[in-house]
């Protein structure tokens, strides 16, 4: 399913906790984690680069690697590590992309000094830049993250974003055996006086189930077995975090783009939204999956 994860790292406590996980799945997939420091010499007090700034950024970087390192010798994953200097979010894209990685793993949340590249904001521009699989957890003090995933859910609006995040999350229960929450949300709170006097709700309520319909099948195609079926109304963000809570969710797989029209659920700022909340973690698949 993986074979090269790569793992941006800024030694925060939440990237900590991520590394752990990551490390879950390398060791399940028998897969390598390639560890990747980026050297944000973006920010204001490096705009002038002195050479002396950027030489202390970068040791900072390799002390925070080594101790990544140090972790996953000890839990026995096969690593690669690397520094680069640049701008967060584009640098992790373009190195994930030019190298071949498979899954890119981030906190959403870094650590508030001058290595802060993993602060949600820069998360959440890797997720919209990203053309490969990005897989998000938030880290709170009351919460864990849970591996092998048994119960993944699927939000789809039967776009051609979905239908790829689809394929990703039914390869990923079929490698888990895990059970499969296929969701459609019919989006009653984004139609408009305009809109409702041509959209009816029956039409919508049909786009949704077919959008489920058209993802169960493709289970089948999969060889996935235990499907259920979630056909419900009002906010997207919020039925995808009360689906996460109700059906004991492991993990959430969508799309970043989704449609344009009234059954609209996945359109970025949804996808960003359950990134930022979601108590589990959240693999977003863009456009190039």
């Amino acid at each position: 399913m993986y074979d090269d994860v790569l793992l941006p790292f800024d030694g925060s406590d939440g990237a900590a906790e991520v590394l752990y996980h990551a490390a879950e799945i390398a060791h399940w997939a028998d897969a390598e984690i390639h560890v990747l420091y980026v050297a944000d010499t973006t920010r204001d007090s490096v705009t002038v680069v002195d050479t002396q700034v950027v030489d202390a950024l970068l040791q900072e970087g390799a002390d925070i690697v080594e101790e990544a390192e140090k972790t996953l010798d000890t839990l026995g994953v096969e690593y690669e590590s690397d520094l680069v200097q640049g701008n967060p979010a584009p640098s992790i894209v373009e190195y994930a992309e030019r190298h071949g990685h498979d899954l890119i793993v981030m906190p959403t949340h870094g650590r508030k000094g001058v290595s802060r590249y993993l602060v949600g904001s820069v998360t959440e521009k890797v997720v919209r830049l990203s053309s490969l699989p990005v897989l998000t957890a938030r880290m709170q003090s009351d919460e864990q993250l849970t591996f092998p995933y048994e119960n993944v859910l699927i939000p789809t609006d039967g776009s051609a974003g979905a239908t790829r995040a689809g394929a990703h999350g039914l390869a990923l229960a079929t490698a888990l055996d895990a059970t499969v929450h296929v969701l459609s949300v019919v989006d009653d709170t984004s139609l408009g006086l305009d809109v409702r006097s041509t959209v009816s709700g029956q039409e919508s309520e049909r786009a949704a189930t077919e959008a489920v319909d058209d993802l169960v099948a493709e289970a089948e195609t999969h060889g996935v077995t235990d499907v259920v079926r979630h056909v419900e109304h009002g906010d997207p963000s919020e039925v995808i975090l009360d689906s996460i809570e109700s059906n004991d969710v492991h993990a959430v797989v969508m799309g970043t783009t989704g449609r344009r029209g009234t059954d609209r659920i996945l359109l970025g700022s949804v996808a960003e939204k359950t990134v930022r909340s979601a108590p589990v973690p959240v693999i977003t698949v863009g456009r190039g999956e």
